[in-house]
């Protein structure tokens, strides 16, 4: 059995990261500003919609690839992944937080909860750098290839990278 050690850093920054990310849900649609303006907001819906597909894609690539024992979690990977959205970022599900922070910002148009936005953008962030931390401990030297080859959150960079590998095979 695996035994996983929290520290300190990981519980202050799940407990900013609920109460931020959650705080801008509620708040999102308790101070939806009506009045705002519908351009603004239609750039938070197709962020919301990038969001959605960062966030679900990685749990089925994960468990087609991920080599999973029988029963468990798509999070309980044995095996590097790096095809799929994986190809395009290392934290797609953070990086689908990150967007969605940006989104509800853009649908309320509160200054509420774009502060909380902020705040959880920020978090998922910096919570990329303990699980990069945890795959280099889990996956050794392939984990500090798979992060020369793939950007952390640059989805763009990642499109250009994986057209132009392509390109050149």
């Amino acid at each position: 059995m695996e035994k996983r050690w929290v520290n300190k850093s990981t519980i202050i920054l799940s407990t900013i990261l609920t109460i931020a990310a959650g705080g801008q849900i509620i708040l999102a649609f308790l101070l939806y500003n009506e009045n705002g303006s519908s351009l603004v907001r239609n750039i938070g819906w197709a962020i919301l919609w990038l969001s959605a597909i960062f966030g679900w894609l990685p749990i089925f690539t994960l468990q087609k690839l991920g080599g999973m024992p029988k029963g468990k979690s798509f999070v309980h990977t044995t095996v590097l992944v790096d095809r799929g959205v994986y190809a395009i970022v290392r934290h797609p599900q953070y990086l689908a937080g990150m967007l969605m922070g940006l989104a509800l910002s853009l649908l309320a148009q509160h200054w509420i909860v774009a502060t909380l936005g902020f705040v959880a953008v920020i978090t998922y962030y910096v919570s990329t750098f303990e699980e990069e931390m945890s795959a280099i401990r889990k996956f050794g030297e392939d984990y500090k290839q798979y992060v020369e080859r793939v950007p952390r959150m640059s989805f763009l960079l990642g499109i250009i990278r994986l057209i132009k590998a392509r390109i050149n095979q």
